[in-house]
């Protein structure tokens, strides 16, 4: 579905084996998680890379990657600029600013990454 809809992944290892931290994996991943990135780069008009699934390493928790709620994608000019355009919601506790968009999806920016929560 990702791909068709235009959205790319990449891992640092090159795999997608949910065992394994450098892969991206999208095994046990919610339908309404895809819907969602989907909708993002639809609404956006930005090129989105996913670079964290459900793979092991992300912390846990209900609302977790490994619950198949959470999806890391790359940053950009593009996805930046979207995304700052959202409800600001604070600071979590590890310093990452929040963006809430109007479907719900919880934007936190990470050192690296955007970390999405679809709900």
């Amino acid at each position: 579905m990702l791909r068709a809809n235009g959205i790319d992944w990449q891992s640092t290892g090159g795999c997608s084996d949910q065992a394994v931290r450098s892969c991206t994996s999208f095994e046990n991943v919610r339908l309404g998680t895809v819907r969602g990135v989907i909708g993002f780069a639809a609404s956006s008009g930005c090129e989105v890379t996913v670079t964290g699934g459900t793979e092991h390493g992300h912390a846990g928790g209900r609302f977790s990657h490994s619950n198949g709620y959470k999806l890391d994608i790359a940053p950009s000019s593009c996805v930046d600029r979207a995304v700052r355009e959202y409800e600001p919601q604070g600071v979590r506790s590890d310093g990452a600013r929040l963006y809430r968009s109007p479907d719900g999806a919880l934007f936190a920016r990470e050192k690296d990454h955007w970390d999405i929560t679809f709900r």
